[in-house]
């Protein structure tokens, strides 16, 4: 998600500068922010992941996977008709190339929280009761939010309900592969407990490999897609892309 807390440190974004001097290079390149550098940054909560951080626009893999899935497989950026996106909870990197792109009336939401920090003309939204009529959006793009979500049922048909016939969105969460049935346990409330449960303490939920029949239980049409296969090795790292990660294309394909 891409709010942001208020006391998040400011020393990383003053030294941003001097990082990119530091890691000045051509071995990768982000395709949001158009940098390269000799490396991306480690990052990660429990194992740091190498080659993960870009230094500029702070986009991760799964971040510059979607990008490039959206600029080369999508008519998003095509300026033959204007679409209506409807950006939940939209990553900073992304935000500053949509809200100003020709071919986008962008509309980002999130649900606001006391103690952080939002990008500007965000709305204050919550996605199991969005206030928008039926089949309004032409795209949805909705990443790493319906973990957060309590009734992701109600989120997901609620998508649906605005997202117009024939129109698509990727709906993207963290899974693990090895997990068959998505485990979750209303039980666990604590961010002590859901952090061990679930690997983060504001999760509730840990999504397995049925997580696209959750979508088509919500009424859409489920395309995973591999997209990082279609890439070579050296072009995985060039990109910073994750080693494995399903694009999940959901349509609605009939009232």
């Amino acid at each position: 998600m891409s709010k942001s807390p208020i006391t998040i440190s400011k020393y990383f974004f003053i030294r941003k500068r001097f990082l990119a001097v530091v890691f000045k290079g051509r071995h990768v390149h982000c395709p949001i922010c158009e940098k390269s550098y000799v490396t991306f940054l480690p990052f990660g909560t429990k194992n740091k992941r190498a080659n993960a951080l870009c230094i500029r626009c702070l986009s991760l893999e799964r971040h510059r996977l979607i990008w490039l899935y959206l600029k080369r497989e999508t008519d998003l950026f095509q300026n033959s008709s204007k679409k209506h996106l409807l950006h939940v909870a939209p990553e900073a990197s992304f935000f500053k190339k949509m809200k100003k792109h020709k071919s986008i009336n962008y509309y980002p939401v999130d649900k606001f929280e006391e103690g952080y920090r939002y990008p500007s003309r965000t709305k204050n939204m919550d996605i199991t009761n969005i206030n928008k009529q039926d089949n309004y959006f032409d795209v949805i793009i909705c990443n790493h939010v319906f973990e957060h979500i309590v009734d992701d049922q109600k989120a997901m048909t609620e998508l649906l309900r605005v997202l117009k016939v024939g129109g698509w969105a990727i709906l993207q969460v963290p899974i693990d592969y090895d997990l068959k049935v998505t485990f979750e346990d209303e039980t666990i409330t604590t961010p002590e407990a859901r952090k061990e449960a679930f690997g983060q303490a504001d999760h509730v939920r840990q999504y397995g490999l049925d997580y696209r029949d959750r979508l088509k239980n919500a009424g859409f049409k489920v395309s995973p897609i591999s997209y990082t296969e279609s890439f070579s090795k050296s072009e995985r790292f060039k990109f910073g892309l994750p080693k494995y990660r399903n694009i999940y294309l959901c349509q609605k394909t009939g009232n």
